[in-house]
């Protein structure tokens, strides 16, 4: 860890008295989604997950990285409920050889810009595949990224194929916005901070898109409350926290 990355957290933590770490994830850029703009003026630093062969997809990934947030491909996975034409271009999906899930997820990485890490995209089907999900992992070790599991099912495989693999990887802990109402991401919300209650670190997931513009809203308002309980980290924070503690992570 640099020293500059080092300090930047030391003084984070000393504003907010903790050393709890927060991270937060927004899915589903890339289609010039409602609630973009919104996010992107978010006085805090996130990750911004990109689905790819979209409309913005550089644009998007090249405006979060100029501001300074992590990147990572939003990888279009196979639910298992639900239509194929919901994933987008480029999805994996089950019926895929070996060779064209690979292909497939290098393509991916290739063309989100300044990606350094993955999160599945719907998913909860092929989470669950040890064969399709080793292939993943392989690539993402390949090009030196971690693997953020949205856990969309409890069945996932990820942890273990991970680990076997020595991909860094991360959990999610909370959807904030699986409901679109304010109501509902600020009560997600509070099992954010419940969860710190009890945890050194959280991974909570929100979306651009129809929720967009409430879990912008949303967030503005918790920041100063949540400054309190936490400091605001990158995908990329925890990483490299769990070379020096290997506790940190949520999914170890």
């Amino acid at each position: 860890m640099s020293q500059q990355i080092f300090a930047a957290k030391v003084d984070d933590t000393a504003r907010s008295g903790t050393s709890r770490t927060l991270a937060i994830v927004i899915d589903d850029f890339g289609n010039g989604m409602t609630g973009t703009e919104e996010m992107l003026k978010l006085p805090i630093k996130f990750t911004v997950a990109v689905m790819p062969f979209m409309p913005t997809t550089k644009h998007d990934a090249e405006a979060a990285y100029k501001l300074g947030h992590d990147v990572i491909v939003h990888m279009p996975m196979e639910p298992n409920k639900g239509l194929k034409s919901w994933l987008g271009p480029g999805a994996i999906t089950a019926d895929l050889s070996n060779a064209e899930i690979r292909k497939r997820v290098e393509d991916a990485i290739d063309d989100v810009p300044h990606a350094i890490g993955m999160n599945n995209h719907m998913g909860s089907k092929i989470t669950a595949d040890e064969r399709i999900m080793r292939i993943v992992l392989t690539v993402c070790k390949e090009r030196g990224m971690f693997y953020l599991d949205s856990k969309t099912t409890p069945k996932t495989v990820v942890p273990k194929i991970a680990q076997e693999l020595g991909v860094p990887t991360l959990g999610n802990n909370v959807f904030l916005d699986d409901v679109y109402t304010e109501q509902h991401i600020s009560k997600q919300f509070n099992l954010v901070r419940k969860h710190l209650e009890t945890h050194d670190s959280c991974v909570t997931i929100g979306h651009v898109g129809p929720p967009g513009k409430k879990t912008a809203s949303v967030l503005l308002q918790s920041i100063p409350e949540m400054r309190s309980v936490a400091h605001f980290v990158k995908l990329s924070d925890l990483v490299r926290s769990s070379m020096i503690d290997p506790f940190i992570l949520p999914n170890p």
